[in-house]
Parts: C-alpha cells; sequence; structure tokens
C-alpha cells in the first residue's frame, strides 16, 4: 500500500545552492531491464534561516534554462511538500515564483573532478547514460559534480497486478575515467515469489556503450 501524506502544503522557501543534479525516474525489472527517464533537476540548497540544513526542490528543465542556476546562487521560490515520500526524493515538487536574490560570480574554477559547471540539458544526460554510484561517494566526493544523480526508482515486483516498489538509488554521468568513481555493492532487484537477482554493473556497460572512458 502506498503510503502518502493526509495533504500536500504550500511552502515559502530560500536557500543557497550547493548542487544541481538531474532528477530521473528510474524503472527496474529484474536485471533484465533499467530504463532511466529525465524529467527534471533537482535543486539542492543550504538553509539560510537553519545552519547546517539542506534541502532540496524539484524544477522542470524550463526554469532552469530560463535562471541559468549556478552554485553558489542564493534564490527563494514557493514549491509544495510531497505526498507520495517514497516515490519522490526532492523534499519540495511543484517549485514556482523562483527570485535571484544573489548571483555567484564567476570564479576560476578548479578543475574537475567533482565537475561543478554549467549544468547540461537532459538530452545530454540522456545520450550519455549512467552508471550505479556507491551512495557513499555520492553523499560526499561527488555531492556538487553536475554528474551525480539521486534517482527515485520502481521496481517491477509483479506485472499481472502492475505492483511495483519503490526506493533511491544513486548513479553517475560522469566520465568512466573519473578517480572518485565507484559502484559500490551490487543492488538487488526483487520480483514476486523470487529470491532477488543483483545487479552488478553489466547493465551499466549497456548504458554508457556509446562513449569512451573520458567521456
Amino acid at each position: 500500500m502506498n503510503q502518502t501524506d493526509k495533504k500536500s502544503v504550500k511552502v515559502n522557501w530560500q536557500g543557497k545552492v550547493v548542487s544541481i543534479q538531474p532528477r530521473t525516474r528510474v524503472w527496474r525489472y529484474l536485471i533484465d531491464n533499467r530504463t532511466h527517464y529525465h524529467i527534471g533537476y533537482n535543486l539542492f540548497l543550504a538553509d539560510e534561516e537553519d545552519a547546517g540544513k539542506t534541502f532540496s526542490v524539484a524544477i522542470s528543465e524550463k526554469q532552469l534554462a530560463k535562471g541559468l542556476f549556478r552554485v553558489g546562487d542564493i534564490l527563494k521560490g514557493t514549491a509544495w511538500t510531497k505526498i507520495y515520500k517514497q516515490r519522490e526524493f526532492a523534499d519540495y515538487y511543484r517549485v514556482g515564483s523562483i527570485e535571484i536574490i544573489s548571483r555567484e560570480s564567476r570564479k576560476s574554477e578548479k578543475l574537475p573532478p567533482p565537475w561543478i559547471i554549467t549544468v547540461p540539458s537532459l538530452q545530454i544526460y540522456e545520450e550519455r547514460g549512467a552508471r550505479q554510484l556507491s551512495k557513499s561517494r555520492w553523499n560526499t566526493k561527488c555531492f556538487q559534480c553536475i554528474w551525480a544523480n539521486m534517482a527515485n526508482v520502481e521496481v517491477q515486483w509483479d506485472f499481472d497486478r502492475n505492483i511495483k516498489k519503490y526506493r533511491f538509488e544513486s548513479f553517475c554521468y560522469g566520465p568512466k575515467s573519473c578517480k572518485f568513481y565507484t559502484m559500490g555493492k551490487p543492488r538487488p532487484v526483487s520480483y514476486k515469489n523470487l529470491g532477488p537477482v543483483h545487479d552488478e554493473g553489466w547493465l551499466d556497460d549497456i548504458c554508457t556503450e556509446r562513449r569512451g572512458e573520458d567521456e
């Protein structure tokens, strides 16, 4: 049964951008299929009123293209609390009225990794394909990188009754040669009446087969 909040509530938010990552939905079926859908971006922000706290808001590709947001910008806007907490990683969605309070000045960029640069279009992410990324790396060295991603995952648990299970998984769209990259443990994918099988990385090869080590 899907657990939901009683209702969605509109809130005002303000914070400093600390990371911008693609917002994706991933459909899994055993280890035969892992399909990535690119549906927007997640902005991760440091709460200016609560030191040490971060939160995330889901925005559209159009909103990012219009605002050209980057790490260091201070933004404010409105949003709604999520109803399906197990399905949506971002804290808030249906974002509106985004205003730029201050813009981060262009400074000399550090050599990557991580890649803290202008975020590409969703088409670029689609073309590059993703590999599984260790969650500990996503939380630390890779968190600010434009190629890092925390996906909303649907596991097709029963085709006959269309029952799905939900969780979150971290992925990487970055160069295969990145020194920070590590896959982490193989991920279990369950199905009714079967023990879990594990995605041990061979789907990563299929998803990224169109690019070389440094692409």
